[in-house]
């Protein structure tokens, strides 16, 4: 019973916070990446096209990522000048690639002039564009600066819905095989790298910080301000609640006695939604509109969604009642990828969705109509040769 009550601490604000804030993040990377798909085809701009993941690459996620923690923990301190200087510049590229459809509504909405002020890259370059890029600096350089846990989730934020918009996944099948290794991977380095490697190697990475190199330049010159810059900095790859919310917002408070969830943890499972939702599109599309009724029973984003908040529920009253880390995908992957597999399966859509669909109707539609307008032109162009080759002919019988 003394356990049971122990189940309380997810009503506190901290953990509503973190499973509200996962959940969120978990639909909008998905809903993100179906929007960059439809943007990347609209503009026909595939200079930023998404990766899709065959199953080498899939195969080669876990491999890889072990090494990376292996690195991280044996030689973290060394390089950490340089991971949070490339974390950085990521997280900042992240963070523009998230608000930049936010910022081009608002300039449409308004019918705001946005000149080009130069080309970078191949690329035009607005003055807007400029103003959001200086303010992702601003954002980036306030967390080098206090490295505080509300900028700390921002970035992470950010980088959990870029990489689900560029990395892809063609197929339940992939899918599946990405998730299950993972699955394996996670359970593996939580709960037995303490025996291989005398520490719990995933807890220890994700609980080390990393020193900070504003602070050590700032020393080194001896400015002024230095004792407003903090000296280790959280790597935005986790979220980080403080218990005490509403005091861990107070200046000069540390989030030491918080709650954490790994960007993989939403990442990982957002790769799945976001593979649902394109075909939930797709299906939709075929029906005929997207807010149509009848398409009701293909919202597999909703049953995936929901299995996602019971595994993550599952997950944080583990870790209360058995009072250690637990590795999210082990709760994560089985209550995601199963309703998906069960309800196509009753469907009798499973197949589809495992191999994968090829164009939709309406995009073979769409095709079609466009060679015929292309046919109508080269007759249209046909006909106007003939024409003027009678014309011609006409002129040279006057003459």
């Amino acid at each position: 019973m003394e356990s049971l009550w122990k189940l309380t601490y997810l009503l506190e604000p901290a953990s509503l916070t973190l499973i509200a804030t996962a959940i969120f993040v978990t639909f909008a990377s998905a809903s993100r990446s179906l929007h960059h798909g439809k943007e990347m085809e609209r503009n026909l701009d595939f200079s930023e096209s998404s990766i899709t993941l065959d199953r080498s690459q899939a195969l080669m996620i876990p491999l890889a990522s072990s090494c990376s923690l292996l690195l991280m923990f044996y030689l973290f301190s060394s390089v950490s000048h340089l991971i949070t200087a490339f974390t950085a510049i990521a997280s900042g590229s992240a963070l523009f690639f998230c608000l930049a459809p936010y910022v081009t509504y608002l300039k449409t909405q308004f019918n705001l002039m946005d000149p080009f002020v130069s080309r970078c890259c191949s690329k035009s370059f607005t003055r807007t564009q400029g103003v959001l890029v200086l303010f992702c600096i601003g954002v980036v350089a306030a967390w080098l600066v206090s490295g505080h846990w509300v900028l700390n989730n921002v970035l992470g934020i950010s980088i959990c819905i870029a990489f689900v918009s560029h990395v892809r996944l063609p197929n339940i099948k992939i899918c599946a095989l990405l998730l299950v290794c993972l699955f394996v991977y996670d359970i593996f380095w939580v709960f037995f790298s303490e025996r291989f490697f005398g520490a719990n190697v995933m807890v220890s990475v994700a609980t080390q910080k990393a020193s900070n190199p504003v602070h050590t330049v700032a020393n080194s010159l001896s400015l002024p301000g230095l004792q407003l810059i903090t000296k280790k900095l959280d790597m935005p790859v986790k979220l980080v609640f403080p218990r005490n919310l509403l005091g861990g917002i107070v200046p000069g408070s540390n989030a030491v006695d918080g709650l954490m969830l790994g960007l993989g943890d939403m990442a990982i499972p957002g790769m799945l939604l976001a593979l649902v939702l394109c075909f939930d599109h797709r299906k939709n599309r075929d029906i005929g509109s997207p807010m149509d009724t009848s398409s009701k029973g293909y919202k597999y984003i909703w049953y995936a969604l929901f299995g996602y908040a019971v595994g993550l529920v599952s997950a944080l009253a583990a870790g209360i009642l058995y009072q250690s880390a637990q590795p999210a995908l082990l709760y994560l992957v089985p209550s995601t990828l199963g309703p998906v597999i069960f309800l196509s399966w009753l469907r009798k859509e499973l197949n589809e969705l495992w191999e994968g669909t090829g164009p939709s109707s309406n995009d073979k539609t769409h095709s079609m109509e466009v060679d015929d307008d292309d046919s109508n032109i080269s007759n249209d162009a046909y006909f106007v040769t003939e024409e003027m080759s009678g014309e011609k002919l006409a002129m040279k019988r006057f003459l």
